[in-house]
């Protein structure tokens, strides 16, 4: 494993993708920080749901929101955060999060221990989740330790005024 410092990614920079609702655009991967932890962006577009209701079972994730307000429905609690906020979605909750307002949102996603940035290029390469054939999605879901929830989509698209599958945010 190679560590690198003093490296600068520029805000075009990285690999990106569109995950079938919101965007993803890979900036620190597990084999950089010796599997300690991974980071991506999410762009999501006016009123995007990020994905259905789902749980990790062996990561936590971090979302620090960079502009925009994000939503989240973490186990029966429902919060928004504004920019500067950091949000913690634990392994084993039932989660998901979308973005709250009629402006684009961005958020950084720390995902610990690494290895999770991997279902999201598998994702991309499926055509994202609101594409890819089912069996193919739960063969990823059930290979990276991931419970999802289709079934919830009408209900949060209903709840949350979101839109699933929504369009990829355009800069």
């Amino acid at each position: 494993m190679q560590t690198i410092y003093g490296r600068v990614l520029g805000p075009k920079e990285g690999k990106a993708g569109f995950l079938g609702s919101i965007g993803v655009r890979f900036m620190v991967d597990g084999e950089t920080t010796g599997g300690g932890f991974s980071l991506v962006e999410h762009p999501m577009s006016a009123r995007a749901l990020a994905a259905p209701l789902h749980r990790h079972l062996r990561e936590d994730e971090y979302s620090y929101v960079l502009a925009g307000h994000m939503g989240a429905l973490l186990g029966d609690e429902v919060l928004e955060a504004g920019p500067g906020d950091l949000v913690f979605k634990p392994r084993g909750e039932w989660h998901t999060f979308w973005n709250a307002g009629e402006d684009a949102c961005r958020i950084l996603e720390i995902i610990a221990p690494a290895g999770f940035e991997r279902f999201f290029s598998e994702l991309v390469d499926l055509g994202g989740v609101a594409q890819a054939d089912p069996a193919s999605l739960g063969d990823l879901c059930e290979r990276y330790a991931l419970e999802m929830d289709p079934g919830s989509i009408p209900d949060l698209v209903e709840r949350f005024g979101v839109r699933f599958p929504a369009d990829p945010l355009t800069s």
